[in-house]
């Protein structure tokens, strides 16, 4: 497995964000991680990342566990919701300064061309648009060779041609056996990629399973009815 979290507890002041979630993730599968706003989706994520300290609990991934272990970071591949790039370098001297820090072997021009970003290399941050600074942000991600991503709503932003080759990007990464998470609010993505859906209610873990078992249990016979329809249900997950 790739990820384990046993018993997770975090709380920022009265507020309980995750109340004891218990989870495994599967190797090679892609899983939406997915709940209404404060349901702890981001802690959960942070948490897994080691930029969140939980109260109480264990995390392990790729078998190890974190506490105490920084390097597992160096086999994730993470894409923030935000990315807050230095406004005043150059697109090419980010893509440098990421592989100076991650000293790895990496695929960047494969990707910059892939996503039309090469008249954009000696361009400032700053100048970009919305749209290209999240593809330039997808090459930051991608063009590692880990065994886990997480991806934060990676869709925001991209034109249609951009989305397709996202889509196809990460179905090649599943196909080299790769674990994927990521969340989103657009349900068509999420209903196209993912294998698994992990929804979170309140900090709990409120279902786990394939698209079709979301399906039979809500009764509904399409996923945005169904993933409206999952908070009226009664027994938990």
């Amino acid at each position: 497995m790739t990820i384990e979290i046993n018993d997770l507890h975090k709380q920022f002041g009265k507020n309980q964000v995750l109340k004891g979630v218990d989870l495994t993730i599967d190797q090679g599968q892609i899983y939406a991680v997915l709940g209404p706003n404060g349901s702890g989706k981001t802690t959960l994520i942070k948490s897994i990342l080691g930029m969140v300290i939980p109260d109480k609990g264990n995390i392990s991934v790729l078998d190890s566990p974190i506490k105490k272990n920084w390097k597992y970071r160096k086999k994730i591949d993470y894409l923030p919701q935000i990315a807050n790039f230095p406004p005043n370098i150059k697109v090419k001297e980010l893509i440098h300064m990421i592989k100076d820090l991650r000293n790895s072997p990496s695929e960047e021009e494969t990707l910059i061309t892939l996503f039309g970003l090469k008249p954009f290399l000696n361009k400032k941050l700053s100048t970009l648009s919305g749209g290209t600074k999240q593809k330039v942000n997808i090459v930051l991600t991608f063009m590692f060779d880990s065994p886990l991503i997480i991806l934060d709503e990676p869709t925001t932003g991209l034109d249609p041609k951009a989305l397709i080759r996202l889509k196809g990007l990460i179905q090649n990464e599943k196909a080299k056996g790769k674990t994927i998470l990521v969340t989103s609010h657009i349900m068509q993505f999420v209903e196209e990629m993912a294998d698994e859906i992990l929804y979170l209610l309140e900090g709990e873990i409120y279902f786990k399973g394939s698209i079709k078992e979301l399906l039979e249990r809500t009764d509904q016979t399409d996923f945005e009815h169904a993933i409206a329809a999952i908070t009226t249900t009664e027994s938990h997950a």
